[in-house]
């Protein structure tokens, strides 16, 4: 392995880190669903002017 070998202690601490820092996963179903609440509303609100 490399120079620094981490005992179990601080290989969770590097686990739960790596975790924690991990870029959210890009879900489509959800960023769809969104897009379509946001143009839904724009439209009834164009809809309640008239």
């Amino acid at each position: 392995m490399g120079k620094y070998q981490l005992d179990t202690k601080g290989q969770v601490a590097v686990a739960k880190y790596h975790e924690k820092h991990k870029p959210a996963k890009f879900d489509k179903k959800q960023h769809l669903e969104k897009i379509r609440a946001e143009y839904l509303k724009k439209k009834q609100e164009q809809t309640d002017k008239l």
